[in-house]
């Protein structure tokens, strides 16, 4: 394919070649039309960057894809770029060092970010308008525009009309006339509607033009006349948003038009949950945790001549989700046994699917898609004894977890400065982990979403009250085995400080759990949640697993930490 593809960057004068991740909305997740990059470098991961030369190709991406892009990666000719690596330079560095002011670069407009199309042409001759991978992608599936339905006040909590007056608020703050909505779950959350177009999140592709006074929106067969549309204004400032507005976007605009480049008014808006979407996420979060808690009292009880493997146990955690209402996954289930719970972001395929079997770590991440709420929780499954330097690793993750989520805060607190409360008691093990510790989640939208995050990379990102924030520390050791554990925490306001409430409601693995590392403090922590989750997900187990998770609240559980 690469072969093919510098074919036609010869043809059309191109020196290099930029292939990004993202469809024409700036979307993490995308359908099968707009996978590109993988289709070109094989790497199926969700995020990365692609860079033809002509002798070379190089591909970006982040800590969580490490390990699966040097699998995958194998015997391509392809270069893994490490980003955040020391002396691993950025596609944007990078190319500022190779390329010469004569060369060219090429990339499709529609697909990449309008801001750094911007620094990309101040440096390099460009070509933006041809799609180089789709001239040479034979069979590519076309974009599937599906049914568009619409979600009630009964879990919305708030009228689109009432949604608008409010961006309209913050546009003529910013002094815009028109606002171009380009990101999926803006726009779905901001007119109460939901599609399937993109697979597990519940979107539809289009655009929205919105001004002071009205307001249109191009979907399906009108999907692609955004570009004509707004190409029609003059003499006005249109405010377009960071990250989601492609190049495309950006040159439809005529000379006259002022361009604001800001964070999006609506991604803001709809970070913030109200009190109808709370109590909506909250019943969403009950059912899937009595889904995972049967999930795992199943597996530590399974016949031990059942045939188990992670496929099986991918398609065992989706019956029994969609047994408590789930209308489909959140993301593709993360299974990972043993080694494979080193890889990340790790999912099985046919071919890498390997037997759970003997004594090990069993990495679940996984979620929902419920009729009043998005769902996003990992659990580490120990099956068997655990060896001692498995239950401090676990231990470590367990205790930087549950310090993120007793963590009380103000206001001046950001992102980075709640990542390093997680990280501490594993640093102080000597392991840290390539990932954020938290991401936002959407509320019948995306399980990934923005601007909360928490991360080194959140400096200046807050944290506030109704924003659903996920707590994932984790530990994985390349080769042998991985740990995580996440729960989705709900920021609130207590006490005159923020602090956090968890909606996620399944068991903690005491089998490898060393009680002599934990505080009374964290003690007490896990046995109120565990009798939390009782309490709350008992009754909607088998009698049998309600046993177990009675059990575990209540009498072993309390032996094992104390």
């Amino acid at each position: 394919m690469i072969s093919k593809l510098r074919n036609e960057m010869i043809r059309e004068g191109i020196d290099a070649y930029l292939i990004p991740s993202s469809d024409y909305n700036g979307s993490e997740y995308v359908s099968p039309h707009f996978r590109c990059r993988e289709y070109m470098s094989g790497f199926t991961g969700s995020a990365g960057t692609l860079l033809v030369e002509k002798e070379t190709a190089r591909l970006w991406t982040d800590g969580r894809y490490f390990i699966q892009a040097q699998k995958q990666l194998e015997g391509t000719g392809i270069i893994l770029m490490k980003s955040g690596e020391p002396g691993v330079p950025e596609p944007e560095e990078y190319l500022a060092e190779t390329l010469s002011w004569e060369d060219v670069l090429g990339f499709y407009g529609k697909a990449v970010d309008a801001q750094l199309a911007t620094r990309l042409r101040r440096r390099f001759i460009t070509i933006t308008g041809i799609d180089l991978v789709g001239r040479i992608w034979e069979d590519r599936p076309p974009v599937k525009f599906t049914e568009i339905y619409p979600v009630g006040l009964h879990v919305t909590g708030e009228s689109s009309e009432s949604k608008l007056a409010r961006v309209r608020e913050e546009m003529e703050r910013q002094g815009a006339d028109y606002l171009v909505v380009s990101r999926l779950e803006d726009l779905a959350w901001l007119y109460n509607l939901r599609g399937s177009d993109i697979p597990n999140t519940p979107v539809f592709y289009g655009f929205a033009l919105i001004s002071r006074e009205n307001d249109e929106i191009f979907f399906q067969k009108e999907y692609m006349d955004i570009y004509e549309r707004i190409s029609w204004l003059r003499n006005c400032t249109v405010m377009l948003c960071k990250g989601s507005a492609s190049c495309a976007v950006s040159d439809s605009l005529h000379v006259s038009v002022r361009k604001i480049y800001a964070d999006s008014p609506v991604e803001k808006l709809k970070a913030v949950k109200n009190s109808v979407e709370i109590r909506a996420t909250k019943a969403a979060h009950i059912r899937d945790g009595a889904a995972m808690t049967e999930f795992i009292y199943r597996m530590k009880h399974r016949d031990r001549d059942e045939v188990t493997t992670e496929l099986s146990v991918c398609d065992l955690t989706e019956e029994l989700r969609r047994k408590q209402g789930a209308v489909d996954l959140s993301f593709s289930t993360i299974a990972a046994w043993e080694e494979h719970g080193a890889i990340i972001h790790y999912s099985p395929t046919e071919e890498t699917d390997i037997p759970v079997e003997g004594e090990g770590f069993l990495l679940v991440d996984s979620g929902g898609q419920y009729p009043d709420g998005t769902t996003d929780i990992t659990r580490t499954v120990a099956l068997g004894e655990v060896p001692q330097e498995r239950k401090e690793a676990y231990t470590a993750v367990l205790k930087g977890h549950i310090a993120l989520a007793k963590a009380e805060f103000d206001e001046n607190t950001d992102g980075a400065m709640l990542d390093t409360i997680a990280r501490r008691p594993i640093n102080d093990l000597g392991y840290d982990y390539r990932h954020g510790t938290g991401h936002g989640v959407g509320h019948l939208l995306s399980v990934h979403e923005g601007p909360n995050v928490i991360s080194p990379r959140g400096k200046g990102t807050k944290i506030l009250p109704g924003m659903i924030t996920t707590d994932e520390p984790g530990i994985y050791i390349e080769g042998d085995f991985g740990i995580r554990i996440e729960n989705e925490l709900l920021c609130v306001e207590k006490d005159g400080h923020f602090a956090f409430e968890p909606l996620t409601l399944c068991p903690y693995e005491m089998d490898a759990v060393d009680s002599e590392m934990l505080t009374e403090d964290e003690k007490e922590y896990i046995i109120s949640y565990h009798k939390k989750v009782y309490e709350t997900v008992g009754h909607y187990l088998s009698e049998e697993a309600q046993e177990w998770l009675r059990e575990l609240a209540c009498t072993e559980f309390v032996r094992k930490v104390h």
